[in-house]
């Protein structure tokens, strides 16, 4: 028996709408009886405790890539920053996601390696190759609930709607990470004064507006369950609200360093702030963060995607794209808090529950989550050390951020 004893500690349950101070007995991720029998007792004064987190887009790199981190290092990065559950896009290297049976042991390994509950999304089409529909089928037989191309072109529009189709038949969520191609050609950077002045490649806004209009336009024909994740434009949020008041099966999220994070930082060509999408304007940001407090947006992920130092060598534009999140959810989420964007139940419920819905798991999730003790008011340094993650790469280096979790309780 191993019972843990919170005494005085601030319980945050969306499941419940609960936000009081209470004592409370935790066994195996669940709270149980009061009981003398205890193993340990904490003091929970002015400490949080929430539901352990879910995260709609992740990289964990592991296949193929594990000079940037594996199952086992980013899942454990993920289980002790509190997130228990991790969907990572189908674009590893090799892409194993057309293929059911090779889904179905990358899950068992990221529990067994790294502790946490994977969910794969599948490839859309065949490799990603944006030609032929991959066998769906087969790939929710293989425990897949949805679907993407990432960002993987397709070879014309007839090939979407043939794989909305389809999935749609099979009951499965299409997400899209909107970018049209076409537009956005070899960017790297948001379109603004920064890019400009650097002569950086530039993606504007456009070309997410303009693939989030005509994605919709087939979820509209083809009644299918999409969700559209990443968001980086505030013209973006106002496309999903028209989607959702007129009642179409949408849902979206926004990457948690969107809503704090502006072009600003590329000034010098800091590599570390290259990420895909790109970090956008000031005026961006605000309206993201407009977005997911009034529940357009109905979710915030970490987009965690580790990299080792020698992806970040190369010049600007040259470099792979990613910034290192599991480490930094927490305190960007106290931030939110204390900048009074969000209640501190309101910011745990974007984090927890809402994305718990939007992936249709909530059911799954009630059964399988646990509780992690936070404690808001711990201030530290982001520096190489205290990252768990194994790629290092932030801009948030050597910077002072307050909040961190102390503890997760799972089964």
């Amino acid at each position: 028996m191993n019972i843990v004893k919170i005494e005085n500690v601030r319980v945050l349950d969306p499941i419940k709408q609960t936000d009081s101070i209470q004592t409370v007995f935790v066994e195996n991720g669940k709270f149980v009886s009061a009981t003398d029998d205890v193993s340990e007792t904490i003091d929970g004064q002015g400490k949080w405790l929430i539901p352990t987190m879910v995260d709609l887009c992740a990289r964990l790199r592991e296949p193929g890539q594990q000079q940037h981190g594996t199952l086992k290092s980013e899942g454990k990065a993920a289980r002790e920053n509190g997130i228990l559950h991790v969907f990572t896009p189908p674009d590893s290297k090799p892409i194993v996601q057309d293929n059911g049976a090779l889904i179905h042991g990358l899950v068992e390994k990221a529990m067994l390696d790294g502790g946490i509950h994977l969910q794969v999304i599948g490839a859309q089409t065949q490799g990603l190759n944006g030609k032929q529909p991959a066998n769906m089928a087969g790939l929710k037989k293989g425990g897949c609930t949805a679907v993407s191309n990432a960002y993987a072109p397709f070879e014309d529009d007839d090939v979407v709607l043939r794989t909305l189709e389809y999935a749609a038949g099979l009951g499965m969520t299409v997400v899209f990470y909107p970018e049209e191609h076409q537009i956005a050609k070899d960017g790297c950077v948001h379109e603004g004064f920064v890019a400009s002045r650097q002569g950086l490649p530039m993606i504007p806004a456009l070309a997410e507006t303009v693939a989030i209009a005509k994605y919709l336009l087939m979820v509209e024909v083809t009644g299918v369950r999409a969700h559209f994740g990443l968001l980086s434009s505030g013209a973006s949020v106002e496309l999903i609200k028209i989607a959702k008041n007129k009642g179409l099966p949408v849902t979206a999220d926004v990457a948690m360093h969107q809503l704090h994070l502006t072009d600003q930082l590329i000034d010098g060509f800091n590599v570390l702030a290259h990420v895909r999408p790109p970090l956008r304007s000031d005026k961006d940001k605000e309206l993201l963060r407009k977005g997911v407090k009034e529940g357009v947006i109905d979710a915030i992920c970490t987009h965690h995607e580790p990299l080792s130092s020698s992806a970040k060598l190369a010049p600007f534009e040259e470099t792979l794209p990613g910034i290192t999140a599991f480490d930094t959810y927490v305190p960007f989420g106290v931030q939110l808090v204390n900048e009074g964007l969000f209640e501190p139940l309101e910011w745990v419920e974007k984090v927890t529950l809402a994305p718990a819905k939007a992936a249709d798991m909530l059911n799954r999730w009630e059964q399988e989550a646990g509780w992690v003790l936070v404690d808001p008011e711990l201030e530290w340094t982001v520096s190489k050390d205290s990252i768990l993650s194994q790629g290092k790469n932030t801009p948030l280096i050597n910077h002072k951020v307050k909040g961190k979790v102390l503890k997760a309780f799972t089964a």
